[in-house]
């Protein structure tokens, strides 16, 4: 493996670790109604367990409300079951074969716990890019036949893509943050 393979290979992992917090985030809700919101439910269809987004189209047609319509009918209870199951503290009313989610409003307590959950995970994140980075020093420092200066220009080129992507993560953090206690 080169230097500049273990360098792109860091930024890789740097980057999913990015994108999977931005979607663990986007799934915590805020004050607003976002179909991203119930992209982390599971429902029994079909045999097996597959993401609501799958088998039912989600919209937000006002800023308090989701409604899920179900490309099977005859799966709307298994929908609204799964819905309840998810942990979201949701609580949707069928209407035949489509499916309102009324978005409640969050207490100030609730809000504080969600910013804790928001903290939690960010810091996974960061501790995916710290993983990363890890990997590719280790890499750099075992490598041979490659002079000291490259390897000194490439561990600081890895160590600068690790501090843009803890900014990004901080970033994202504020941002969510900012989200969750609005009222």
């Amino acid at each position: 493996m080169t230097l500049s393979e273990i360098a792109s290979h860091a930024r890789e992992g740097m980057t999913k670790a990015i994108e999977n917090t931005r979607k663990e985030l986007s799934g915590i809700r805020s004050g607003k109604a976002t179909p991203q919101l119930l992209d982390l439910v599971r429902v029994e269809a079909y045999g097996s367990t597959v993401p609501l987004n799958q088998v039912a189209m989600v919209s937000a047609p006002e800023p308090r409300m989701l409604v899920v319509q179900p490309f099977d009918k005859s799966l709307a209870n298994i929908i609204d079951k799964a819905i309840r199951d998810a942990g979201l503290g949701l609580n949707p009313q069928s209407q035949g074969h489509v499916i309102r989610v009324p978005l409640p409003m969050l207490s100030e307590e609730r809000r504080k716990e969600l910013v804790k959950i928001c903290g939690k995970l960010v810091e996974e994140g960061r501790v995916a890019v710290r993983q990363a980075r890890t990997d590719a020093m280790t890499k750099i420092k075992k490598l041979e036949k490659t002079s000291e200066d490259e390897k000194a220009r490439t561990e600081k080129e890895v160590q600068k893509h690790t501090d843009d992507a803890v900014r990004t993560l901080e970033d994202l953090l504020k941002a969510k943050e900012a989200e969750v206690l609005e009222v």
